[in-house]
């Protein structure tokens, strides 16, 4: 029988992109449950440990609190959807947010595109460009006239 494969906290901390002070951070505050040790005392880490930290990272990025992680982090990965109804409604609510926030960057991207594209025409030294070719400028977009 194959041993089961286990990591220390710096290999943890490798492949979650979760830094070894924050995964203490995380046992401390119990948003994580407290490492198995060696008889040495360095922590072990599980497979399903790493999966958990790589979860909170994906998580953290899309801005949810700690807080608001711990109940998604008490349902196993493979579990059926449709037994945490409260909790898919959250995630949804979640992602609508994200999505709401991607658009809204997308429209700051839109107008800095436009700026930028717009200084290009009043450059003095180009001497190709001429009044014509400035007026000739697509029009900006639904995101960008939201700026105006």
């Amino acid at each position: 029988m194959k041993a089961e494969q286990t990591f220390t906290i710096k290999q943890a901390a490798e492949q979650s992109g979760i830094s070894e002070d924050t995964i203490r951070y995380y046992e401390k505050i119990a948003l994580l449950p407290r490492a198995e040790r060696k008889e040495n005392g360095h922590r072990i880490y599980r497979q399903e440990d790493i999966q958990t930290l790589q979860l909170i990272s994906c998580l953290k990025k899309t801005g949810m609190p700690l807080e608001e992680m711990r109940p998604f982090l008490t349902v196993t990965a493979d579990a059926d959807p449709a037994e945490y109804p409260e909790l898919v409604e959250r995630l949804k609510k979640h992602r609508e947010n994200i999505v709401s926030q991607i658009d809204s960057l997308q429209q700051v991207v839109d107008f800095i595109d436009m700026k930028l594209e717009a200084g290009r025409y009043r450059r003095p030294d180009d001497s190709c460009s001429t009044k014509k070719e400035s007026q000739e400028k697509p029009p900006a977009s639904t995101a960008q006239n939201n700026y105006f």
